[in-house]
């Protein structure tokens, strides 16, 4: 669903907007969305600590709040755990978007089904059947997607804004965590006591699918466990984020 023309900020808008949300909490960046899109927007979610912090506030700001995930069929067991923790916890439906699977046996008998272990060409592949594809069917019915990324994650994530214009889905990205530390992520789900996934108790601060994600040292960067035969640091980004920038 793209958003209208007429219905898009300007870009001296969306900069006069993102300054004011510089010093606004997440809940009120939340509750711009709610009073801005309402059911037309979505938020992604991995998961993951930030994610699982982003919907405990989503959800006290609107208990209607929508919940989207990908399915990739490759997970491991402990995100299915908290994904079905989350649903009873906050006794909300997770809408659950997955690949096609003609795409998926095409590139299994093509290339194998480990085949993002035989360089990152092959590896994009996998990705892009998996996960981007399936995220574009997810946002065709949002005018917003609100998303846990933020600025410490590194890579072209440090210029991530608050809100975002994505030329790529047509709508609007929301990052209500992005100048946040994965240190207070971690604090506000302890407070509240917040379900998440334990693999992050045992050296996993960045949880993808299973055969590409591994625990990391301390000390490292959080990133260095995704995709870890890949020798470019700065290009561990599976598609889902790479969109145009916050101006149109």
């Amino acid at each position: 669903m793209a958003v209208a023309e007429s219905e898009q900020l300007s870009a001296e808008d969306l900069t006069a907007l993102n300054s004011r949300f510089e010093q606004s909490t997440p809940e009120e960046v939340l509750a711009w969305v709610k009073e801005r899109f309402g059911a037309k927007a979505i938020q992604m979610s991995s998961f993951g600590l930030e994610d699982v912090a982003l919907f405990d506030m989503y959800w006290r700001v609107d208990p209607k709040a929508r919940l989207t995930t990908l399915d990739t069929w490759r997970l491991p067991t402990e995100t299915y755990t908290v994904i079905d923790q989350i649903r009873l916890r906050y006794k909300t439906d997770v809408e659950v978007y997955q690949p096609d699977p003609d795409a998926v046996g095409r590139m299994v008998a093509e290339h194998g089904f480990n085949l993002f272990y035989k360089g990152k060409d092959n590896r994009v592949i996998c990705c892009h059947v998996r996960k981007v594809d399936p995220l574009e069917r997810a946002l065709a019915s949002a005018d917003a997607w609100v998303t846990g990324l933020r600025r410490d994650q590194g890579m072209e994530r440090s210029k991530t804004a608050i809100v975002e214009w994505d030329q790529a889905h047509s709508n609007y990205k929301v990052n209500p965590l992005a100048n946040w530390s994965f240190d207070q992520v971690r604090q506000y789900v302890e407070e509240n006591s917040v379900p998440y996934n334990v693999l992050h108790d045992q050296g996993y601060p960045s949880i993808g699918c299973a055969p590409c994600t591994r625990a990391v040292e301390p000390g490292e960067d959080p990133r260095s466990g995704r995709w870890w035969w890949e020798s470019d640091p700065d290009a561990k980004e599976c598609g889902l984020h790479l969109v145009a920038p916050a101006t149109r």
